[in-house]
């Protein structure tokens, strides 16, 4: 059988566990411990070739996040998580009305409640959509420079200091800001800045790469695809 058709299931069944293991956490905090702690070529340390014959090296649109990692997803060290306001504020860089706004991010049990769309508010300053805090960065035709903005959540040890490993695609430079993030009791979520400069004019092929907190135990690792 297609190990796409199996994929579902298993990962669904995957989803229900973590769902028990940390009922308080979200879809997009569920999602990021699933994408972050999948088995890929960097875990095996060897190169994966795409299916269907040939020599083509595999690359994340043959594999997507990896081969799921139960067991470290239940323990993922940091996860990307989003609320109600991160899906409002992308939707609000796409220009939708405000009704579409609303619909699109309340629950029909909630819209029972309230029908009007009066409470929702785009920001002044459109957000960029590339801000949208996934545990992925894709910038299609990148050719000057971006900033991009990332904020992780620590669900591991209080007392947890992760240090950012980078392995940019071909032809392209990236500073992170700051470059070790030290979480505290008080102090679960910390921003950094991620500054991606196109060393040439890119001819609109992807080529990938990735950014990685570690903390000696935890990998967390989110794709570039630039």
């Amino acid at each position: 059988m297609d190990s796409t058709i199996m994929s579902a299931p298993h990962v669904a069944g995957i989803v229900a566990l973590l769902k028990v293991a940390h009922p308080d956490w979200s879809p997009a905090a569920i999602r990021s411990a699933l994408m972050t702690t999948a088995w890929n070529e960097d875990t095996y340390k060897a190169e994966i070739f795409s299916q269907g014959g040939g020599e083509k090296l595999a690359d994340p649109f043959d594999f997507g996040g990896g081969i799921c990692n139960p067991n470290g997803a239940v323990d993922p060290g940091l996860i990307y998580d989003m609320d109600k306001n991160d899906y409002s504020n992308y939707l609000c860089s796409l220009r939708y009305s405000k009704d579409r706004v609303y619909n699109d991010t309340t629950y029909k049990s909630d819209a029972k409640k309230s029908s009007s769309s009066a409470g929702i508010v785009c920001p002044k300053v459109v957000p960029s959509r590339l801000d949208m805090n996934l545990p992925s960065i894709s910038i299609p035709n990148l050719k000057d420079s971006v900033t991009i903005k990332r904020t992780v959540t620590n669900v591991g040890n209080d007392n947890s200091i992760y240090k950012l490993v980078v392995k940019p695609p071909r032809n392209v430079a990236i500073k992170v800001t700051p470059d070790v993030l030290k979480f505290n009791a008080k102090r679960k979520k910390i921003s950094f800045k991620v500054k991606i400069t196109s060393t040439y004019q890119r001819s609109g092929k992807f080529t990938f790469g990735s950014l990685a907190c570690s903390d000696g135990k935890n990998f967390v690792r989110e794709f570039l695809l630039l």
